[in-house]
């Protein structure tokens, strides 16, 4: 056998053993392959304050991770360690804009063990969520890129060796609370995907396709969606969602598909409205709750659903055929709770809009106090339960927030995502269930950037249109499955100057109306005069300005396409802080964590292969 080399540095007097397999989950609940070789995998915990890494990457040389606004090196936040003749290292580096790699004079990496095999390299340490360090990125609960990369060498055989192609970006949620392990092994689902569809060459496809729910007569949850998304197209299926449609439809509208929004889609496709699941890019399976689950099997649930799938395939990529959908995972064992959808925010219409050139803009949809008033008041007066939220908006986007307001007062927020990345959307958990009752109203907050836009970004489907939604899953599923509003129109049309507007009798390309007066819009459209006005930056802000506080249309919808009687009235939007007041953040500098980190043991092992099989595997 091999020499070990074991190495240990004591902070305090007390002795620490080493992760093994089995208490790997406790300590690192959560875990990424971080690259599509499965070379460099990543391990994460909260302890507190604080966040444990663990790295194991198939290199003997140096392995670098790190947070990126980006995505990329410019002003990232990096550490970089390593084995080196059985001794360890590792240190807090930082970049600058130009990306020129720089040594934090404060270290807040904090090495915890260090293992090097044949073939591996294992890094243990933490840091810190908030430091008092410029240089380093605050770990919040919004969406985190952390970079990543590796070299055969290590950092001091040659100086700063360029990993070359060994780098990568991926978009995690570092901070989502831990779900409860749940074996499914043994549990039945049901696949709902499409069949050999034709992506057509254009920028962006929705195609819906009808199918049955196999689970009849019998109440079943089901406990774990899934998606299976085709190898190779994860890039190009942009979102999921499914609908609850009309029980009164019969088999005559299986095995067929088409595109949806499209004026000759079928008649049953306008009978599904309700949403009862979504999933976004970059999005895992989802979990529910122990005690909350999907229904499915009573005449009260969904029969026959509709699964939209939106293409995005702005490269006009011709030939491709797809066949992803979604796994259902079910469980005959009833929980206590079933499951609903609400969705909240701007209904997706032209009414919504952004200037070009801004680099922020801020929309807000309005789940009304009206709504949640009527529907909340007839069927659950107690309030029901908040347990996740997807946060959905296109490629604009740059951050989203769900506010909760009760009885006026503002609440901690539902939930948020200040560095929100189009490619990576997905049901957050929430760390406490929240309760809405009537008396409260929600607003999903919108922040855009279109400093790269020469015209209009318009609210529609298309991923270069603009969307501002969350979907609300909650408990106990009530009567409502739309809680949104649309801003009044006029006062949009003043800002630009118009005076006078008609409707004419046939309506082609003019939706909805077109401009008798002023001369300079005289038979535009609505489109076609946003898009001629002078935008300049400063007219952009009192625009932004005047559209936050635009009296809105009332959405609030009810399943098989019925609605509250507040639907269409309207509302003023209610008077609140703008911009949000952000909670303080606590920080705690290098010194401080020496001071307060538990008297723990740093040590570092260099050990074979066989030794390491002791220990437990690691990829």
């Amino acid at each position: 056998m091999r020499r070990l080399w074991l190495w240990a540095l004591v902070l305090g007097g007390l002795l620490c053993a080493t992760a093994t397999a089995a208490e790997l989950p406790r300590s690192y609940p959560h875990s990424a392959v971080l690259d599509g070789a499965a070379a460099y995998r990543l391990r994460w915990g909260r302890r507190g304050s604080v966040l444990a890494f663990r790295l194991e990457v198939r290199t003997r040389g140096y392995v670098g991770f790190g947070l990126s606004a980006s995505g990329g090196m410019a002003s990232a936040d990096i550490v970089v360690g390593g084995v080196e003749r059985g001794q360890p290292y590792l240190q807090d580096y930082f970049t600058d804009e130009n990306r020129v790699l720089k040594k934090d004079p404060q270290q807040d990496y904090h090495l915890e063990y260090a293992m090097e095999n044949s073939t591996h390299t294992i890094l243990a340490f933490s840091r810190e969520l908030h430091t008092c360090d410029t240089n380093d990125k605050s770990i919040t609960e919004s969406t985190v890129r952390v970079i990543w990369a590796y070299h055969h060498k290590d950092m001091g055989e040659a100086g700063q060796n360029y990993h070359g192609s060994n780098r990568g970006t991926k978009s995690l949620r570092l901070l989502n609370p831990e779900k409860e392990e749940v074996l499914f092994a043994s549990l039945p689902y049901f696949d709902l995907t499409n069949k050999d569809v034709p992506v057509p060459d254009k920028d962006t496809t929705y195609w819906c396709q009808m199918f049955k729910i196999p689970v009849q007569h019998e109440k079943h949850h089901v406990t774990k969606v899934e998606p299976l998304i085709q190898k190779g197209h994860e890039n190009l299926v942009h979102h999921i969602l499914l609908y609850q449609c009309s029980s009164n439809l019969n088999d005559s509208v299986l095995d067929y598909g088409h595109e949806c929004y499209h004026p000759n889609m079928p008649d049953s496709f306008l009978t599904c409205e309700t949403v009862i699941f979504a999933w976004a890019i970059g999005g895992e399976g989802f979990t529910y709750p122990p005690h909350v689950g999907l229904s499915i099997g009573t005449a009260a649930d969904p029969l026959f659903v509709l699964m939209e799938v939106h293409y995005d395939n702005p490269s006009y990529t011709e030939g491709l055929v797809d066949n992803s959908g979604l796994r259902l995972i079910y469980t005959p064992v009833l929980r206590k709770y079933d499951a609903g959808v609400i969705e909240a925010g701007l209904w997706v219409s032209l009414f919504h809009n952004i200037p070009p050139g801004m680099p922020e803009f801020v929309s807000e949809g309005h789940c009304t106090l009206e709504c949640l008033e009527e529907a909340l008041g007839a069927e659950r007066p107690a309030g029901i339960h908040v347990f996740a939220v997807l946060l959905h908006a296109h490629l604009a986007g740059r951050a989203i927030r769900m506010r909760h307001f009760h009885n006026g007062e503002e609440q901690k927020l539902l939930a948020y995502d200040d560095e929100f990345d189009f490619n990576f959307q997905e049901f957050q958990y929430l760390k406490e269930e929240r309760t809405i009752v009537p008396g409260d109203n929600l607003i999903t907050e919108c922040h855009y950037s279109t400093v790269d836009r020469i015209r209009m970004t318009w609210g529609g489907l298309s991923t270069r249109n603009e969307m501002c939604l969350s979907y609300l899953l909650y408990y106990p599923r009530i009567n409502l499955t739309r809680c949104a509003s649309i801003p009044d129109i006029m006062e949009q049309l003043q800002f630009i100057g118009v005076k006078e507007i008609y409707r004419p009798v046939r309506q082609v390309k003019t939706w909805p109306f077109i401009i008798k007066s002023p001369k300079q819009y005289k038979n535009l459209s609505f489109m076609d005069a946003m898009n001629k006005f002078k935008w300049t930056r400063s007219e952009g802000v009192s625009y932004n300005e005047l559209v936050l506080k635009l009296p809105v249309n009332v959405r609030c919808s009810k399943t098989d396409n019925a609605e509250w009687s507040i639907q269409g009235m309207t509302a003023l939007p209610p008077e609140i802080e703008r911009p949000y007041r952000t909670e303080p953040v606590i920080c705690s500098s290098s010194s401080c964590l020496h001071c307060s980190l538990f008297l723990t043991v740093l040590f570092v092992v260099h050990v074979t292969a066989s030794a390491i099989g002791n220990i437990g595997p690691f990829v």
